[in-house]
């Protein structure tokens, strides 16, 4: 049998990855639409979300020997946690504040979400679900773009917008739900876009989502009861 040397491996990651990456978004997206309309629900797209992405980059990485490639390494972690952490401290607050004012003004509590994650005990995953989030979105996605030449920018917008849609195919809760989950998504695809183009390391954008996430924690069990 041959056995496909390393530097051909390299030699052909950038004619595959973006293609791998929309593969898998495509896959989650019709599980989606089509679960929406049976009992089944969004929870087939969520499965296939969370475990494809974490299978599919960490594949990836291992076979192509492109970890480093996709902004998983050790380079710069320093300063992109640094980033990160400083971003993510001033998004809590913002996030926090602005869920106040939201239940002073009449806004309902997201009681569907409440009812997964304390209900169902799913609080638990949300650590995996920020990993599966971060690999495919700021890992696979973004770096296949960014290899390919395309504005930074553009792949900033691109990769957030994707972000935020997905919550639409993904989310077992209403649309009032989902929309306000997608707009929690818009800050966090913009942050950590940009830290990945600066820093070229997926952890500060682990860092970072995992902060949001206690904010949202803090919008769903604290900010309601104080409020």
């Amino acid at each position: 049998m041959l056995t496909q040397s390393p530097l051909h491996a390299t030699e052909l990651t950038p004619a595959k990855d973006l293609q791998y990456a929309l593969t898998l978004i495509a896959a989650i997206w019709i599980t989606g639409a089509v679960g929406h309309f049976t009992p089944i629900g969004e929870w087939g797209a969520l499965f296939l979300y969370v475990i494809g992405s974490i299978a599919l980059t960490l594949w990836y990485g291992a076979h192509f020997n492109a970890f480093e490639q996709i902004y998983i390494t050790r380079k710069n972690l320093r300063q992109a946690l640094t980033w990160a952490g400083t971003i993510g401290g001033v998004l809590f607050i913002v996030d926090v504040v602005n869920t106040s004012f939201y239940f002073k003004n009449g806004g309902a509590p997201m009681v569907e979400m409440e009812r997964i994650l304390i209900g169902m005990n799913l609080l638990y995953v949300f650590p995996v679900l920020i990993l599966a989030e971060e690999f495919l979105w700021r890992g696979m996605l973004f770096s296949a773009l960014m290899n390919r030449g395309v504005n930074k920018h553009l792949v900033v917008a691109l990769t957030t917008l994707a972000f935020m849609l997905n919550h639409y195919a993904v989310a077992p809760v209403d649309f009032v739900e989902r929309g306000l989950m997608a707009m929690m998504a818009l800050p966090i695809g913009i942050a950590n876009g940009y830290l990945v183009v600066k820093t070229k390391n997926l952890w500060s954008g682990v860092m970072l989502h995992g902060l949001t996430m206690l904010s949202m924690m803090c919008d769903l069990f604290i900010v309601p009861k104080l409020i």
